[in-house]
């Protein structure tokens, strides 16, 4: 019987995507599999998901002796992301360091990686088909997306895929890049092209070739249906607690939106922390971010156990994914009890771009989508966060979206946080059974924004505690409200409105 391995260790997204349903087997720390055999005695090719392995460093010695052992016995390689970071010789993580900070791999590929970010879907081509991966696509255009802060790849190895994007460092910079890297026996495959096989059948057709499993495919798809539902069924990983669902879930998911102040407000931390709490009292959570920066939603999806959908992502000018009359259409039957949207930047950035729509602010408008507001206090204290909230306040009024909670993020002195509660509340009129204080969290090696060596077992850990410990997490299914697409504002409407 053929076996699949596919690797579930801290930070790592094991559900990010499905990998053609073929793992059939979860790879512990230990390099064993759930029968506590040694992974290379059992497994016919090893699949590693994307996340922070390299910042986590959740590659043990043993773990490493079963990737090499498994390479020695020709089983197959396939790194994704942060899999192919693992697989290569070196990664500079240091993004927003005057000096390199480099971390090692395994050396399996010889590639080494800088920091180059890219959050879009995208075609690939492949340019060589002497792999076990590639053979006999030479010259076709593979599907999917990038998802990667560390994208500049330096290789000596076999190049196999190459991608066309649009932008890179948020930016539009068209260019093609290198996106898959064999070595030179063929059999291991380090790739940034999320959804590679999920989208494109002829890659999976090949590996089940290789371990001479084509007509094994029907029964290793029923085993990984099963691997797929108890994975999903534990909150984060190596948590121990599990997910215990509603018996029933709406056809259409209510929706609520985290809107910030300003970048840095917390709104990924606190994103990640009502999920994992909600989903600890059987609510079934999705996060949807606005814009291109996917990202952001990896820790939520770690907490969650899900896939990055197509949806995940709101379409604002040109740059993000699917527009927003399209998602909540998308969204409907998907067994989701809330859907949590999270703003880009601030509520009004982009509001006075001649596209339409191009901030957080009309997205919320034209789903007709209640608003809790965000801000951090770290900048300019709390009474400042608080005049910051209001005049936004004033502003989401005006253009008749309706705020109906606000967190006070990274408080120090609660009885300043209690004369400005009053404050917010006399002036917008929001109960102050819903305006909230969250305490600065403890968060080990965490960087200031999320793609500054964030370790997700720690940052969701931390994430999930505050939220429990400082707000009413069920509030927030209580304020979200059924979206109802009523169009966008047209630009001269906007204008007239920032402008009285």
């Amino acid at each position: 019987m053929v076996n699949i391995g596919i690797l579930e260790v801290d930070g790592v997204l094991t559900l990010y995507e499905h990998f053609g349903h073929l793992p059939t087997n979860v790879v512990k720390s230990d390099g064993t599999i759930e029968n506590g055999k040694k992974a290379h005695e059992e497994l016919d090719g090893l699949i590693i998901p994307g996340g922070t392995i390299v910042e986590s460093e959740t590659l043990t010695p043993e773990l490493t002796e079963e990737i090499n052992l498994i390479n020695d016995n020709d089983g197959f390689i396939l790194g994704m992301c942060a899999g192919f970071q693992i697989l290569s010789k070196e990664v500079n993580v240091g993004r927003n360091s005057p000096v390199p900070i480099i971390r090692e791999g395994l050396g399996l590929l010889d590639v080494t990686f800088e920091p180059l970010i890219n959050t879009n879907k995208v075609n690939a081509e492949i340019v060589d088909d002497t792999t076990l991966f590639t053979k006999n696509l030479k010259n076709t255009t593979v599907t999917g997306f990038h998802c990667h802060t560390y994208g500049q790849i330096e290789s000596n190895d076999k190049n196999v895929i190459y991608s066309d994007i649009q932008r890179a460092n948020y930016r539009h910079q068209p260019k093609r890049v290198l996106s898959g890297v064999t070595n030179k026996k063929g059999n291991i495959l380090g790739t940034t092209v999320h959804g590679l096989l999920d989208d494109n059948p002829a890659i999976v057709n090949n590996i089940l070739e290789y371990i001479d499993a084509a007509n094994q495919y029907d029964d290793i798809k029923a085993r990984n249906k099963k691997l797929h539902e108890k994975v999903f069924n534990e909150i984060a990983i190596n948590t121990g607690n599990n997910y215990v669902p509603k018996k029933a879930h709406p056809e259409v998911p209510p929706m609520i939106m985290l809107m910030g102040t300003g970048s840095e407000s917390g709104k990924t931390f606190l994103s990640s922390g009502i999920v994992g709490a909600l989903r600890q009292r059987g609510i079934h959570t999705y996060v949807i971010k606005v814009g291109p920066d996917i990202r952001d939603l990896s820790p939520s999806l770690y907490v969650n156990k899900e896939k990055l959908e197509e949806w995940a992502s709101i379409k604002i000018g040109d740059i993000g994914w699917m527009p927003l009359d399209q998602i909540i259409e998308h969204v409907k039957g998907k067994g989701y009890d809330l859907v949590l949207i999270e703003g880009v930047m601030s509520a009004a950035t982009g509001l006075l771009n001649e596209k339409v729509p191009y901030s957080t602010a009309e997205i919320a408008y034209a789903g007709n989508i209640p608003v809790i507001m965000v801000s951090s206090v770290s900048k300019g204290g709390i009474e400042t966060a608080a005049i910051d909230i209001e005049a936004h306040i004033n502003l989401l009024k005006k253009m008749d979206v309706n705020t109906k909670g606000i967190i006070l993020n990274r408080t120090y002195d609660d009885k300043i946080v209690s004369h400005v509660s009053d404050f917010l509340s006399n002036k917008s009129g929001i109960s102050k059974n819903n305006i909230w204080s969250i305490s600065k969290a403890k968060v080990e090696n965490k960087g200031r924004v999320p793609e500054d060596y964030l370790q997700l077992e720690n940052f969701t850990k931390a994430a999930i505690d505050v939220v429990n410990k400082d707000l009413d997490v069920m509030k927030f299914v209580e304020l979200a409200e059924i979206p109802k697409f009523r169009n966008y504002l047209t630009f001269e409407e906007i204008v007239d409105i920032y402008k009285k």
